[in-house]
């Protein structure tokens, strides 16, 4: 039997992500099927199941690949150690990217949801959102080492708040369109009292 590429595997992967994607966004998470993944990808059974196991092995590779890109542009933008307030511009920017057609977070908030539900998806959500939160941590340690925090700040408080301020921003555009990034940072500040 011939040896399957990288690349194809890779490939075939990624369209069953890209038919989960239609489906949970056309269907809503919790009234896809395997079934309706399979059609959608237009793969046998035993192919999918090849990659899959199961409906949340898919969710959990979509949540990887949309905390990925958030946390590794996160960790980017800490090592550039910039004040707090342009860390937060910049991190906000890879936000509102995932926000838009082809972006995750619509998805994001059905799998936000559907963890309250179902404990199995509330472990993969727990532990995707803990690791951004450490990546989130580093920038709140540099702003204390630069000085732009007070020395005596808790790290791990003020970690939680600034963290939230991602999703959100996230839940708010999504539901209600707005703010736009520049009136959120406006705000930012304004809780810094920065000028």
């Amino acid at each position: 039997m011939p040896r399957v590429s990288e690349e194809h595997l890779t490939a075939r992967r990624e369209q069953i992500l890209a038919a989960a994607r239609v489906c949970f966004l056309s269907k809503g998470l919790h009234n896809t099927s395997m079934q309706d993944l399979i059609q959608e990808a237009g793969l046998s059974v035993g192919a999918v199941y090849r990659y899959f196991r199961s409906k949340n092995e898919i969710i959990a590779a979509i949540a990887s690949t949309v905390v990925g890109g958030i946390q590794q542009n996160i960790d980017e933008v800490a090592a550039r150690r910039l004040p707090l307030i342009d860390s937060m511009a910049l991190c906000l920017e890879q936000v509102e990217a995932q926000l838009g057609p082809g972006g995750f977070l619509p998805i994001a908030l059905q799998v936000w949801s559907e963890a309250t539900l179902d404990p199995t998806i509330g472990v993969i959500v727990k532990e995707r959102y803990e690791s951004l939160r450490s990546s989130m941590r580093v920038l709140i340690v540099h702003a204390v080492e630069s000085g732009e925090l007070p020395p005596g700040t808790d790290v791990d408080a003020t970690t939680a708040a600034f963290y939230g301020l991602l999703p959100g921003y996230a839940l708010q555009r999504l539901l209600t369109g707005t703010p736009d990034r520049d009136t959120y940072i406006a705000g930012i500040r304004g809780l810094l009292n920065r000028p």
